[in-house]
């Protein structure tokens, strides 16, 4: 009988706990009527209660602004600004752990889509079914342009045309020059060979979309895995062309971008509607005063729920410190004042 004492008492007391309306309907039970078997049965259904409520997916570990643990993904274009960014702030602090995942940008989306990741660097915003896809399941997709880049042409040393036309460059992509000869009659090269990094590349789809190209590209169209290998492989085969982001050779203090800029040519376009014998490179300058006709915005997009670490380092990258990276980096902030000074040779 003092089991029977005790089992009664510790349910009540268990149940009073767990579910006041449960423990109401045992304080009508008579002491009497809790016999032994029935003791048992309250336990069990407790435990199978307690049970349910501690299974299943596990809770969510909520970060703060400034620590954490998190992956992102993030373009391959931007592996170099985005290493910096995140060894910097890191360093700054240290209770904070953020994972970057160099992909493809069609890679990085379906990362972001498939909650993979809370943050993602993309020269490419959400589409309108996307942002749509995360409302229903009570999610905001925050977007917000931290830099400009440019994308680079690319030609191997011994190929003496560095100046190209912007009309040039549409024909090569939708296929009516094919030839070096075709763009200069002195050259001594053939047939053009145009490398980019990878077909899930945002690289590539940047001049289809800017060109109207809904087909295949021509045969003379090559992916290879990454922007490195794409500089590699021009500097390696005269007819090449290649297609990187101007990241890969912006930051002049970065011995891995001189040692890449060394390797190749790169060239100067000129604009789109003006005829005036000017061409321009993907420099710093030209990225800012849009003389340079192929630039793109980098975006950060974040899905969090809450101010976690991935909205405090895009708070971060985009103020002032951020901002000043992007701009040692070769690149120009989105979010800062760039003043740009003209020296002239008298």
């Amino acid at each position: 009988m003092k089991l029977e004492v005790v089992c009664q008492n510790f349910i009540i007391i268990a149940f009073r706990s767990f579910s006041p309306m449960i423990y109401t309907t045992v304080r009508m039970k008579s002491r009497k009527f809790l016999t032994s078997g029935i003791c048992f049965l309250y336990v069990w259904i407790l435990s199978f209660f307690l049970f349910s409520c501690n299974s299943g997916k596990p809770k969510e570990v909520l970060t703060t602004p400034t620590s954490g643990n998190i992956k992102i993904s993030v373009d391959e274009s931007f592996q170099p600004l985005i290493d910096t960014e995140v060894f910097t702030f890191t360093s700054l602090y240290q209770r904070a752990q953020i994972n970057p995942e160099y992909k493809p940008e069609f890679d990085v989306v379906n990362d972001f889509m498939n909650d993979s990741v809370v943050v993602m660097v993309t020269s490419r915003k959400l589409s309108d079914s996307q942002l749509q896809y995360l409302r229903e399941d009570l999610i905001i997709g925050r977007t917000i342009t931290f830099a400009y880049d440019a994308l680079a042409l690319i030609t191997n040393r011994q190929n003496i045309d560095t100046l190209v036309s912007y009309n040039n460059v549409r024909d090569i992509f939708k296929g009516k020059i094919i030839n070096w000869k075709e763009i200069n009659a002195n050259s001594k090269l053939g047939r053009i060979s145009v490398i980019f990094d990878s077909n899930k590349s945002g690289n590539i789809r940047y001049f289809k979309e800017l060109f109207g190209i809904n087909d295949s590209l021509g045969n003379n169209f090559y992916a290879v895995n990454s922007n490195a290998e794409v500089i590699d492989f021009v500097s390696r085969n005269p007819e090449a062309m290649g297609i990187i982001s101007a990241n890969w050779i912006s930051d002049k203090d970065d011995p891995v971008s001189r040692s890449f800029i060394k390797k190749v040519n790169v060239l100067a376009v000129s604009q789109q509607f003006v005829n005036d014998g000017s061409y321009y490179r993907p420099a710093q300058g030209s990225i800012a005063n849009k003389s340079y006709p192929f630039i793109r915005e980098v975006y950060l997009i974040s899905r969090e729920s809450h101010r976690g670490l991935g909205s405090g380092f895009i708070q971060w990258v985009t103020s002032q410190q951020g901002q000043t990276i992007v701009l040692k980096s070769g690149l120009v902030p989105a979010t800062m004042p760039v003043r740009l000074v003209q020296i002239s040779k008298e």
